[in-house]
C-alpha cells in the first residue's frame, strides 16, 4: 500500500497505534536514525567546542538563539520537539520525542532528565506503538533526574523533585515529587519571577 509522506506523524499525532512492519514507518526510522547520528556528533565534541551547537540546530532545523543544550545529550525525534524562548536542558537528558514535546518560555532541565511521548502496545510490545505529546509550561522546573511519562503536561512555574516519576499532569505552581510523584505543596505565586 502507497502512504503519503508525514502519513506516520499523522498517526503519532492521534496517539497511534503505529506498527514498525508497515511501509510508512521508514519515514519514522528514517528520522530516528538522523537524530541519532547528529546527537552522536555533538557528544563527541568536547564541551567547550561551539560548533556542537550546530549539530543541535541541525537536529531540530532551527537556530537556538536563546536556548541552551548541554551534551551529552539524547534526542530520537528532533522534528517533534519545539521550544520557547530560554530554555535550558542541563546534560545527561534523554528526550524520547516521537509523540512531540513542547517546552514553553523560561523551562529549565536539570541533569539527567527523561521524557518520554511512547509507549508500547501491552499485547504487541515488539511492534506496536502508541503516542502521547508531552507540555513543559512556562518557567517550570524539572530537578535531577526527573522521568516525565507520556501524556503528561507540567504546568507552568511548577517543580517536579529530584527522581520524581510523572504520570499525571501537574498543576501550575505545583511542587511535586516521588513515584508516582504527588503534590507536596503549591508555590506562592506572588513571589515567583520572571
Amino acid at each position: 500500500m502507497e502512504y503519503e509522506k508525514g502519513y506516520v506523524y499523522e498517526l503519532m499525532d492521534k496517539g497511534g497505534p503505529t506498527d514498525c512492519r508497515e511501509s510508512y514507518f521508514k519515514e519514522a526510522s528514517d528520522e530516528m536514525i538522523r537524530a541519532r547520528t547528529l546527537c552522536a556528533k555533538a557528544n563527541a565534541k568536547l564541551p567547550n567546542d561551539p560548533t556542537y551547537v550546530q549539530d543541535l540546530e541541525e537536529l531540530f532545523g532551527r537556530k537556538l538563539d536563546g536556548i541552551r543544550i548541554l551534551t551529552p545529550f539524547i534526542c530520537d525525534f528532533g522534528n517533534r520537539v519545539k521550544f520557547g524562548k530560554n530554555v535550558f536542558i542541563n546534560h545527561s537528558a534523554i528526550l524520547s520525542a516521537s509523540g512531540g514535546i513542547e517546552f514553553e518560555d523560561g523551562v529549565s532541565l536539570a541533569p539527567g532528565c527523561r521524557i518520554a511521548t511512547i509507549n508500547h502496545d501491552f499485547n504487541e510490545r515488539h511492534t506496536k506503538y502508541t503516542y502521547d505529546k508531552v507540555t513543559i509550561k512556562k518557567n517550570a522546573w524539572l530537578g535531577m533526574g526527573a522521568t516525565i511519562c507520556p501524556g503528561v503536561t507540567i504546568g507552568a512555574y511548577a517543580v517536579v523533585a529530584a527522581g520524581a516519576v510523572v504520570t499525571k499532569d501537574v498543576p501550575d505552581y505545583a511542587v511535586v515529587g516521588g513515584c508516582p510523584a504527588k503534590v507536596i505543596k503549591t508555590l506562592n505565586q506572588d513571589e515567583q519571577k520572571e
